[in-house]
């Protein structure tokens, strides 16, 4: 059994929410903190948010909101977030970017295995990126959780009857993808991506023969 990952696994994502971020500290304009330490700033934000809020857009534009007020001692105003909202147009309007190789890598796959999706995120985000990829013919099953940690894991090996030592975690996320997949007993494939998001970082035990490590979608074809 074959278990995906969605974002920055099967599609692009994280490079969009860094352009956003790119534009908003440049318009920021901070008279002494410089784009390094502003970023310091957000990503303590943005980490606190995830716990309460979840992930995706909307907890990006609260963290940008959030960046302002504490930065400027006051409340974002009302242009200001909308000038937030503007700078963000392209994350909340756009279109899927599938990862070069995984509509045909995903195709054959699905002849020889049952594929599962597993993504964290917020439901109607999530499901929209779904519907928008046209992938989800490949999957059995889809789950959309708001995070994945080892008890995740074992509650969607539980709900789909599967067997951890046959069954594969494949994603970009050591943080979310690889460790809690192994706590849980599974095994897993690791397929970075350059813009994977800095929160989702994480060391990997360069020992763990449970770990297959790829440098391509495409290279699954090789292994499965």
């Amino acid at each position: 059994m074959l278990v995906f990952d969605a974002d920055d696994t099967l599609w692009e994502n994280n490079v969009l929410f860094e352009r956003v971020i790119k534009d908003f500290l440049a318009w920021l304009e901070h008279p002494t903190l410089d784009k390094l330490q502003l970023r310091v700033i957000l990503d303590d934000i943005q980490s606190a948010n995830a716990v309460t809020h979840g992930y995706g857009t909307q907890m990006l534009l609260r963290s940008l909101a959030d960046c302002v007020e504490r930065l400027r001692s006051r409340p974002a105003t009302a242009q200001e977030l909308g000038e937030i909202r503007e700078l963000a147009a392209a994350l909340i309007d756009y279109q899927v970017e599938l990862i070069p190789g995984v509509a045909d890598t995903l195709a054959a796959l699905s002849d020889r295995h049952e594929l599962l999706l597993l993504t964290k995120g917020d439901q109607a985000e999530q499901q929209r990126k779904i519907d928008a990829s046209q992938l989800a013919h490949h999957f059995k099953a889809v789950g959309i959780v708001p995070e994945k940690n080892g008890e995740t894991y074992h509650r969607f090996i539980n709900a789909h009857a599967l067997n951890p030592a046959t069954s594969w975690m494949i994603g970009n996320s050591p943080k979310s993808d690889i460790l809690p997949a192994r706590e849980a007993g599974m095994n897993a494939v690791f397929i970075p991506n350059d813009h994977t998001w800095v929160l989702e970082h994480s060391e990997l035990d360069p020992d763990d023969d449970r770990v297959l490590r790829l440098r391509t979608f495409r290279e699954l074809l090789d292994h499965f």
